[in-house]
């Protein structure tokens, strides 16, 4: 038996938990994985990571190239006619469509070399300009409310251990015991103190059990709330003019916005009651240590940048943001959700969070990348907009995804099923089959988290290096080796060749250089020595950033930007006929659309199947029974759900997890309506009817 481990971090969410790899009997096989003492999760794990080894060496992997030969099922193929016959294909749609008719689809769970890379291969060897990826359905919304508030995002301005130095947190739309459970021994430690936590969330979630108020909130009110609870600070006399004067512009537009978000008209419209609103704003004032966390209840709405800005608003007025163990910050959810959107996989932007449509921004990664800058195409379609343009005149004709599972984790899921199934090539980049992979043209199989090197940022911005523990299965090749391949095929190989990740990452550093998102001063040798280094960090004799906004913000002028904004119904609204709000989110056991948790063991046999969250008296009203089957129907599809009566839910919501595909799709349902900044679609609220299924609790 050997015992060699090696330290990485967790493939899952964005907390990104330091763990020790081992050996079991065979040498390069896991089997197990055992805490390490990194500061972040400091020796815990949830069950997901415990689990995470039993996905290297399981039976579903996919080890072949795969191409869909004329008899129309997928079929075993070389590494190089596959590559062959994608580079054929793209190039072709092209030269007959132009450069914008492929898209990329790209992952928050790469890491930075190779979002960096995937972006680079997307406007470079492509030449398209229409790559996105999934982050745009996690994190959008608070990226953009951040930007617009302080001039820079990052989820979290300072270190995670700062929550447990908090005297309040209003933990907003996040059920993180459940989705995130190592931080909460940050919150623990917190309460420990004599610090009291608020949960704002429509549901009695694990999270909101351990609190000390919460705000039960209707579906799609946050930006009512936020709002309410800064005309409270206003009218009693809570704000620190001080702070506001020195620190921040704009607040008399805010204070007019909200004067007529008195808490007696919030409470009718969030069914939060006056009291609980006026006792967490004295709550959040009364201390100097407070802060504002959310998650995607609030964010993934097509209003959820402005309640991200009311969010800012509040925390602005009261004087929090930029002072120790105080502030808003946002809790990522994707491994690598921080750095997969800051170097140039998202349709707007380059390397180091510069704007592709400024002009000094394009001059720098042209200079980097080695092209003219007027080759550089323009910013391109959102992710939504981007699949739902697939098969249609003047839209996507090929696309090319890169660890995500589309089919199941956009909105309006049949709907996108449909456009996938219209499109001239569909080629997927993965290690396992799925939902996405089974409309594929050309599959090509690919390394996993312990296979392969390479760095990620985590909910802190903290830069992390991921350890290779063992060698890939024979026939499976890493995303930056594929792009390579393909690279060399489209005519321009010499700027794709790259040793290894480390490489790559030297690039990136160059190309990050004098951005927002700065890691020019990181180096895997300086990761390894201090537990990760916190951008921005201009020099490599610079400490890193672990904490922003102490003295200036990222505006030009250091100040803090207080941004009005009026809360507006969801997109959908119940109606007579459809007279149920609908709400969506994750199991502790499964992550994202499950195409890799759904194959542990433990973790299905835990978790089997989705269930609908439906309050008593909302199953007695309509008949349904506990463990029965319920139909759930929204303007864009239906699903049948095993129901569980559950008093913790609104009796107007309904709810269930999205992390299966098929006919158990959550997001069959969904609404694609989006927000008109962060183009976020809108996942967590929309108008559906529930009734009893056929064949009843059978």
């Amino acid at each position: 038996m050997t015992t060699r481990t090696t330290a990485t971090h967790c493939p899952f969410c964005a907390f990104q938990c330091g763990m020790l790899v081992g050996d079991g009997d065979r040498v390069g096989v896991p089997a197990g994985i055992v805490p390490d003492g990194f500061p972040v999760n400091r020796g815990q794990l949830c069950t997901k990571g415990f689990n995470a080894g039993v996905l290297l060496g399981h039976r579903s992997r996919l080890l072949h190239p795969l191409v869909r030969g004329r008899s129309g099922e997928l079929e075993e193929a070389s590494w190089e006619a596959a590559l062959d016959e994608l580079a054929e294909r793209l190039a072709a749609i092209g030269a007959a469509h132009g450069p914008g008719a492929v898209g990329v689809f790209g992952s928050g769970a790469l890491t930075n070399e190779k979002a960096y890379l995937l972006g680079k291969f997307a406007r470079v060897a492509l030449k398209t300009p229409n790559i996105d990826y999934n982050g745009r359905y996690c994190m959008a919304s608070a990226a953009a409310g951040a930007n617009r508030a302080f001039g820079l995002d990052r989820g979290l301005p300072f270190p995670v251990a700062d929550i447990g130095d908090a005297d309040v947190v209003l933990l907003w739309g996040s059920n993180c015991a459940e989705t995130m459970p190592p931080i909460m021994q940050w919150f623990d430690a917190q309460q420990a103190r004599g610090g009291t936590l608020i949960v704002a969330d429509p549901r009695r979630t694990a999270t909101a059990r351990r609190a000390g108020l919460h705000l039960q909130l209707r579906p799609g009110t946050d930006l009512a709330l936020a709002n309410g609870m800064l005309h409270c600070a206003i009218a009693e006399g809570l704000v620190d003019r001080d702070y506001i004067g020195s620190r921040t512009s704009g607040f008399d537009a805010v204070r007019r916005a909200v004067l007529s978000d008195d808490p007696t008209r919030v409470e009718r419209i969030t069914g939060v009651p006056e009291d609980l609103i006026r006792r967490a704003v004295r709550l959040l004032a009364g201390k100097p240590a407070s802060m504002l966390l959310s998650g995607r209840g609030p964010e993934q709405q097509s209003k959820g940048v402005d309640s991200v800005l009311a969010f800012t608003n509040l925390m602005l007025a009261l004087g929090k943001v930029g002072r120790p163990a105080a502030g808003y910050g946002c809790l990522t959810g994707q491994g690598n959700g921080q750095g997969g959107r800051e170097h140039g996989q998202k349709a707007d932007q380059l390397p180091g969070y510069r704007s592709i449509g400024d002009a000094s921004d394009r001059a720098a990664a042209a200079s980097v990348w080695g092209v003219p800058v007027g080759e550089l195409p323009g910013p391109g379609r959102s992710a939504y907009e981007l699949l739902d343009t697939m098969g249609l005149p003047g839209g996507l004709r090929g696309l090319l995804v890169v660890g995500s599972n589309v089919a199941v984790a956009s909105p309006s899921a049949g709907r996108i099923g449909e456009r996938l199934d219209a499109l001239d090539c569909l080629a997927v980049l993965d290690a396992f089959p799925n939902e996405t992979t089974e409309r594929a043209h050309v599959v090509l199989p690919t390394t996993q988290w312990a296979e392969e090197e390479g760095t990620t940022t985590n909910l802190e911005g903290r830069v992390l290096h991921r350890r290779r523990h063992l060698d890939p299965p024979e026939g499976v090749r890493s995303d930056l080796e594929v792009l390579a391949g393909l690279a060399e095929r489209l005519g321009c190989g010499p700027k794709f060749s790259f040793e290894g990740p480390r490489e790559v990452f030297e690039e990136l550093r160059r190309a990050s250089r004098g951005g927002r998102a700065d890691y020019s001063g990181i180096s895997y040798e300086r990761i390894d020595a201090e537990d990760g280094v916190f951008w921005p960090c201009p020099e490599e004799d610079h400490p890193g950033t672990p904490r922003l906004f102490a003295e200036r913000f990222a505006h030009p002028d250091g100040r803090a930007r207080f941004v009005p904004v009026r809360h507006r119904p969801a997109a959908e609204e119940p109606d007579g006929d459809y007279p149920v709000i609908f709400t969506t989110g994750r199991y502790r056991e499964h992550y994202n659309s499950g195409a890799q948790t759904r194959r542990i063991g433990p973790l299905v046999a835990s978790r089997p199947d989705p269930r609908l969250q439906i309050h008593p008296l909302l199953a007695a009203r309509i008949g349904v029974a506990d463990d029965g089957r319920a139909l759930v129907e929204s303007r864009r599809g239906s699903v049948v759900f095993r129901a569980d009566l559950d008093p913790d839910i609104r009796p107007d919501t309904v709810f269930a997890p999205f992390h299966w595909g098929g006919r158990s799709a959550a997001n069959l349902l969904t609404n694609p309506a989006l927000d008109p900044v962060s183009r976020m679609p809108e996942f967590k609220v929309c108008a559906v009817r529930v009734s009893p299924a056929e064949g009843g609790d059978r």
